[in-house]
């Protein structure tokens, strides 16, 4: 397998990926800050106050692994995971479907194939 990759198919994945780790960034520090519209959000879902920087911390982790290329892999499987929480979440609370509930699977749609297009070894394991 080639280790090289076209220019195209490189933008592509950096924009793929930088638009997974721009929004977590944006909705993780946003829960550090706790402005009150994601504190009311939040424990609007079900969760206490308290849980939002623990959710801003945990976001924020996941997202600087998948921003460093060595160990983005390790941070796309732990974005899966915080993902997971997220369905969940919506799933409990009887949100819209494509718009509250598989958002995150877009997101971690996004999040894997910006890995998968620049990374052989990514594209190893999916085939």
């Amino acid at each position: 397998m080639s280790s090289t990759i076209s220019k195209g198919r490189l933008w592509t994945a950096r924009i793929m990926s930088g638009l997974v780790t721009l929004f977590m960034l944006v909705d993780s520090v946003s829960k550090l800050f706790k402005p009150a519209a994601v504190v009311e959000g939040t424990v609007s879902l079900g969760y206490a106050e308290h849980h939002v920087i623990v959710i801003g911390i945990l976001g924020l982790i996941a997202t600087v692994l998948y921003a460093v290329p060595r160990t983005s892999a390790l941070g796309a499987v732990l974005l899966t995971g915080y993902f997971g929480g997220v369905i969940a979440t919506h799933v409990r609370m009887d949100a819209p479907l494509f718009t509250h509930i598989l958002f995150p699977v877009y997101i971690a749609i996004l999040a894997w194939g910006g890995i998968w297009l620049r990374d052989a070894r990514v594209r190893l394991l999916f085939s």
